[in-house]
């Protein structure tokens, strides 16, 4: 599956690892994973990893825009780690779909990002 969960700090923290292309049906266990992660845990940092990614597909991207609306208020704080021109473009493109503090991180600084994920 191109979407990886995992947990850390207790929960608190996910680091969502996506690779390959996004489809649709990739969000089938991604979103009710997350909600179940929310719910325990309240406000999530997250980590969206995107080491090897594509992209999505136009369903997909869909999914993505419903997902991030809904849970507009319920990330606290989202790096972003990339290796590519675009990625580093998706921190100010999420920006509008998001309460969270948002950060850039190049995928070779990935532990820097962890490091910014667990600051107070």
């Amino acid at each position: 599956m191109p979407i990886h969960l995992k947990e850390e700090n207790g929960g608190k923290t996910v680091v969502v690892h996506v690779s390959g292309k996004l489809v649709a049906a990739d969000y089938e266990h991604f979103v009710p994973e997350f909600e179940r992660l929310v719910g325990i845990h309240g406000k999530l940092r997250v980590l969206f990893d995107m080491e090897g990614f594509h992209g999505w597909t136009a369903g997909a991207v869909w999914l993505d825009t419903k997902f991030a609306l809904h849970h507009f208020s319920d990330i606290e704080r989202l790096a972003i780690a990339g290796e590519k021109k675009w990625q580093e473009g998706m921190a100010t493109f999420c920006k509008p779909f998001t309460r969270a503090t948002i950060k850039y991180f190049d995928h070779a600084n990935l532990e820097e990002a962890k490091k910014w994920l667990a600051e107070a």
